[in-house]
């Protein structure tokens, strides 16, 4: 039986990297050489995440989130005003950049992976989302200006955001807009030229971390075409070179339903000065690449939310006693925990092979050794990359959401107050399946991938088949299964390429179906993998989430359902003959 002593009551106060197990296991096998580099770190990150900023995130949630002060007059006229933070909150915002969350790939002798920068964005999102969530868009502005940004932009400000003294500046993207936030085409921000550089006028809606230093924003030049095309994405500092503030200010802040311990804000561009990082026709592919590199930050966050919430599930359960016995000695208690614990495993397989996408496009280590991918040229590496962030965005979201409110009903009407962690968790975590676009944004990406003119379809098939065929007899109904699931896929793959017209109608359907699919593909390559060391502990793990979600998929089909097909109908409550 499971004693109290086996199991923390809670979170708070462990190294959330020593206890993590399966996240260990995962980085000795995918990653050994990047893993012995950075374990000493990681370690430290996870005890500093356990305690300290999962304390400070707590006290800001509750009693310091940040707030505008107005100064409608001063000296020279009208002023922009400013945002107050509590002390604690910038302090450990600042020691997660101190503690390589961004800067590690930068600096001189670093192998150029990001997995230990998306790891402790994991861990992060365990203690603090409101921390997680600039730190993400940090990371994101430091890619796009240290991989397409003009050389003297990236020598002028790359350094900025990577440093590791302490003093680094935070990031943000902006893009979204009053009319709507995936909608980025419709971008009505002017961009005016000044000189040698440019001049941005206009509103953007929703912009998190509103006290970051260096932010992009999407902006159409004076005279540029309408839509996507006509786009410039511009770095906009919050300072200039004088140290005087930029032109623009704090409408107000968000009133949020979570992460309230970041600054959400409306930012008038009152004639900000900007620097040109794409023009027209590449302008939005860059704040693009700036979003997918945060929505793989997203799912491993997902997957930390996950983590969190199985973790004080499971505490609880261990150390509350009902009806004469431990809550955590009840078969109904169990079947939760393990299918929490289950989707948990399947979450950090499905985000970290995004990081490990990210990581062999970005070093040119594809299919190569614990680096492979299915993908066999950059190209092929982009598209898997695109495909496989847009499969563990989505399930990893999802499943966060699900995991997190199971927390609260687990604990109860205690988990219900602030008093415990359980209810900030289930707030903060609602912010991942909007963040970074929503479930439908991820199925129209899926789409454009596998049934129009990029070949995903194949390379998910053969990404899928290559788990397959290492499986061994013991593998049993798993096997069956999953052989199923990637005929299902290939048929519903098969299908919208014959009928492309059909594709909109179904792509939440084949987002679910291919990311349970590859979920499943991935739980039997890491349990084989520990099937070589003796141990089958993964392979009942993968067992059950075969049995439990890969089983229960309806097929893809021609015929349209009859409810959507009299839609009007039915959600106007009107007759149907």
């Amino acid at each position: 039986m499971i004693q109290p002593d086996e199991v923390p009551p809670t979170a708070r106060g462990t190294n959330l990297y020593i206890a993590d197990i399966n996240l260990q296991r995962l980085l000795e096998r995918r990653a050994p050489e990047e893993l012995q580099r950075h374990e000493d770190r990681l370690a430290d990150f996870g005890a500093w995440a356990g305690g300290p900023l999962d304390e400070q995130a707590e006290y800001t949630d509750r009693h310091a989130n940040p707030q505008h002060v107005p100064q409608p007059y001063g000296p020279n006229g009208p002023q922009p005003g400013h945002i107050v933070f509590n002390p604690r909150y910038l302090a450990c915002h600042a020691e997660a950049y101190a503690r390589g969350a961004v800067g590690l790939p930068y600096q001189k002798g670093a192998s150029g992976r990001h997995l230990a920068c998306f790891t402790m964005g994991y861990l992060l999102s365990q203690a603090d989302v409101s921390i997680h969530c600039p730190v993400t868009m940090t990371g994101a502005v430091a890619h796009v200006l240290n991989t397409v940004a003009p050389r003297e932009l990236r020598d002028r400000f790359l350094h900025d955001l990577t440093r590791m003294d302490g003093q680094a500046l935070s990031g943000g993207t902006w893009a979204t807009e009053l009319h709507g936030g995936s909608d980025v085409g419709a971008t009505t921000t002017r961009a005016v030229k000044t000189g040698e550089a440019w001049a941005l006028h206009g509103l953007k809606w929703f912009t998190s971390n509103a006290g970051s230093g260096l932010a992009l924003a999407t902006a159409r030049p004076n005279g540029a075409p309408t839509g996507g095309k006509g786009l410039g994405c511009y770095l906009v500092p919050s300072h200039l070179e004088g140290g005087e503030p930029n032109a623009y200010s704090v409408r107000r802040l968000k009133e949020k339903v979570g992460t309230r311990g970041l600054a959400t804000a409306e930012l008038d561009l009152n004639g900000a000065t900007a620097f040109e990082v794409a023009g027209p026709g590449e302008g939005l592919k860059v704040m693009m690449a700036a979003l997918e590199y945060s929505r793989i930050h997203n799912a491993v966050a997902s997957a930390g939310l996950l983590r969190r919430a199985f973790v004080e599930s499971l505490g609880w359960s261990a150390h509350r006693a009902a009806f004469g016995q431990t809550v955590i000695h009840y078969p109904m208690v169990q079947d939760q925990l393990l299918d929490m614990q289950m989707e948990l495993e399947a979450a950090v397989a499905l985000s970290f092979e995004s990081v490990f996408a990210f990581d062999a496009l970005a070093t040119g280590a594809l299919a190569t050794g614990a680096l492979a991918t299915g993908a066999s040229d950059p190209e092929q590496g982009g598209d898997w990359l695109r495909l496989v962030t847009a499969l563990a965005k989505y399930r990893t979201a999802d499943q966060a959401v699900k995991a997190c409110r199971t927390a609260v009903e687990m604990v109860g009407g205690n988990g219900y107050t602030e008093e415990f962690p359980t209810a900030r968790l289930y707030r903060d975590c609602l912010v991942t399946a909007v963040w970074e676009g929503p479930a439908n944004i991820q199925a129209l990406e899926l789409l454009r991938l596998v049934s129009g003119k990029r070949p995903g379809d194949q390379i998910f098939l053969g990404r899928v088949g290559a788990a397959l065929s290492d499986l061994p007899p013991q593998a049993g109904d798993t096997a069956d299964l999953l052989e199923g699931g990637l005929e299902e896929c290939r048929a519903a793959l098969s299908h919208l390429r014959r009928n492309p017209d059909q594709a909109p109608r179904h792509g939440r359907r084949l987002l679910d179906l291919l990311s349970d699919t590859l979920a499943t593909a991935l739980l039997c390559e890491e349990a084989v993998a520990d099937l070589k060391l003796g141990d089958s502990r993964k392979m009942l793990v993968a067992n059950r989430f075969a049995a439990r979600v890969l089983a229960h998929h309806n097929p893809i089909a021609t015929e349209m359902e009859p409810a959507l097909a009299a839609f009007e109908d039915v959600i106007l409550y009107q007759p149907v003959g």
